[in-house]
């Protein structure tokens, strides 16, 4: 199946999390806190707290605040609630843009992110407005001149629901949220490590910027990216490389 250009954005993406890798822990520990009280402190068969423990890991975190913020959550040590909530909205030319945040006061995230929308040519929407245009899924991203075939024939035979091969050559590959573990780890053993891999909000078309509108947008993403409670912002914006 053919896509659009993954290879810039995702490059694009990545940069711009190592430029905020200050934030990156506070936000680790949120989906920890969260991922322990839901389903429990065993990763073994929390596949969400998993998740968060590698991400955790590839961002360097120390093993004792690891396991520190599992107990805490867990109710072996005194913590924060944190409430998940999500708002939709359209940015730049209508683009759809979905923000989950984490936080222990709804009051102050919703004002937050609101102002952040309309200071930056955006508009918060009612829920559901958007989430329709993206799907719930597992996504790992492979560089271009991965092989192609074999990356297929593994994929398809761990699980994964599609390969996507985008025009610049990237490989996307699709799994259900609660495959994305056991397809990740089955890839990896087979010699495919994934440049991106995560459980996301996957736009089901996206929309071609000007590079001006590109740039306009970013700073609308940047906005509500930077707020202390957002957890992660999902667009349908096929921004240009050179931002």
């Amino acid at each position: 199946m053919a896509g659009h250009s993954k290879w810039a954005n995702i490059q694009h993406r990545k940069g711009r999390q190592d430029e905020k890798r200050g934030k990156i822990w506070t936000r680790i520990i949120r989906e920890i806190t969260v991922a322990a009280r839901q389903s429990g402190a065993d990763a073994a068969t929390n596949p969400r707290l998993r998740l968060a423990i590698e991400k955790a890991k590839a961002a360097n975190m120390p093993a004792d605040r690891i396991k520190y913020n599992i107990d805490k959550a867990s109710g072996n040590l005194e913590g924060v609630h944190y409430e998940e909530i999500r708002y939709e909205g359209y940015g730049i030319g209508g683009a759809a843009i979905i923000v989950d945040t984490m936080t222990d006061n709804k009051v102050r995230t919703v004002a937050e992110v609101r102002f952040a929308f309309s200071k930056f040519g955006g508009n918060m929407g009612t829920e559901g407005s958007v989430a329709f245009q993206f799907k719930h899924c597992g996504q790992m991203i492979f560089e271009p001149g991965t092989d192609e075939d074999k990356l297929m024939e593994s994929a398809l035979e761990a699980g994964a629901d599609d390969v996507v091969t985008g025009d610049d050559g990237a490989i996307e590959v699709l799994t259900s949220p609660h495959d994305f573990d056991a397809v990740k780890n089955s890839l990896e053993a087979a010699g495919f490590k994934p440049a991106l891999a995560e459980v996301t909000m996957r736009p089901e078309n996206t929309v071609a910027f000007s590079e001006d509108d590109s740039a306009k947008m970013q700073r609308l993403l940047d906005a509500l990216e930077d707020l202390d409670d957002v957890q992660g912002v999902y667009h349908n914006a096929e921004l240009g490389a050179e931002l």
